[in-house]
């Protein structure tokens, strides 16, 4: 178990190499890896069981002790992100299926690797899992409404199919996650360090699949998309990170709230892109560089906050390590 301890965190270390690495194999040979994309559901399901298997009692008292800073992060991702995406789409005149596609990432909650990246950079742990939690938890409703409200003008939405979708793929995961946690407890948590190789390894295999079965459309606009997702990612990192300024947060919370807004669950959006909108796969491109990206942005930014220090107490490390 401690070998696997070893290589389980080693994965989560390195896990931006891995998806650059698998997305460059992918893209050179397509058909090893196309036959991954009817399982993507799967996969994030999965994924999403292991996240319920993390959730315990203390990742909720971050709501009750600092309801306010908890409040203005969900509606910060549930605003800046959406609205920023569906800026680009109209600023650079997107195709229809890209488009969407943005706009999907950005109407997406945050991922768990947010709440790695916070801890690496000495913010407010305990903040970002409660974020990253109620953010998930609310998806159902949130993703779906705001796609649809957004990303109409390009192409159809289905309230109820993505609605339903996300109900499969995230929601009872989780709650089963959680209900095999209290059934299993002590199981669990001596098992449960070894789950971010299970996430590093579903999220590159969707990566690893949307790029298989997109490879023309990256090879002729693939340049043009990152730049995109680039975008994307920084206006959400930078403004995350002022408003929580604004309304006087403290500089731990300021910095999980930057990387809370910046960081989203790329591997939910490619999902719903592969799903809802099937008879264009390309809409999961955006989503597919936007996992590869936003775990290079947010370790650099980690790296840069975690030496500049704070004088704020973060709390919440035993969560993050479990995460990896």
């Amino acid at each position: 178990m401690k070998s696997l301890e070893k290589v389980s965190s080693f994965a989560g270390n390195t896990f931006a190499i891995w998806v650059l690495l698998f997305g460059v194999i992918s893209f050179i040979f397509p058909s090893g890896f196309s036959w991954i994309a009817p399982h993507i559901s799967l996969l994030l399901g999965i994924i999403m069981f292991g996240m319920g298997l993390t959730l315990t009692p203390k990742d909720f008292k971050g709501v009750i002790k600092a309801p306010k800073s908890v409040l203005i992060a969900v509606i910060l991702q549930y605003t800046i992100m959406p609205f920023t995406a569906y800026g680009l789409a109209v600023l650079f005149q997107l195709p229809p299926a890209i488009a969407v596609g943005v706009i999907l990432v950005g109407c997406c909650p945050g991922g768990t690797a947010s709440n790695v990246m916070t801890y690496l950079a000495k913010g407010n742990t305990a903040l970002s899992v409660s974020v990253t939690t109620i953010s998930t938890l609310i998806a159902p409703i949130m993703t779906p409404a705001l796609t649809l409200l957004l990303a109409s003008e390009w192409m159809a939405v289905s309230f109820t199919s993505m609605f339903i979708s996300i109900i499969q793929v995230v929601l009872l995961p989780i709650v089963l996650g959680v209900g095999v946690r209290m059934l299993f407890r002590n199981q669990v948590e001596k098992s449960v360090s070894v789950l971010p190789l299970v996430s590093v390894i579903g999220i590159v295999a969707v990566a690893s699949a949307v790029v298989a079965i997109n490879t023309e459309a990256i090879a002729t606009s693939g340049l043009f998309i990152f730049g995109v997702v680039v975008l994307h990612n920084l206006i959400g990192l930078c403004l995350g990170f002022l408003i929580a300024k604004l309304f006087k947060l403290n500089f731990s919370e300021q910095k999980a709230i930057s990387i809370e807004v910046g960081m989203q669950n790329s591997g939910l959006a490619s999902t719903l892109a592969l799903t809802a909108f099937a008879a264009t796969p390309v809409a999961a491109v955006p989503s597919a560089i936007f996992s590869v990206w936003h775990n290079i942005s947010g370790p650099l930014l980690a790296t840069y906050w975690s030496k500049r220090g704070s004088k704020d107490i973060s709390i919440g490390n035993e969560k993050v390590q479990n995460l990896g």
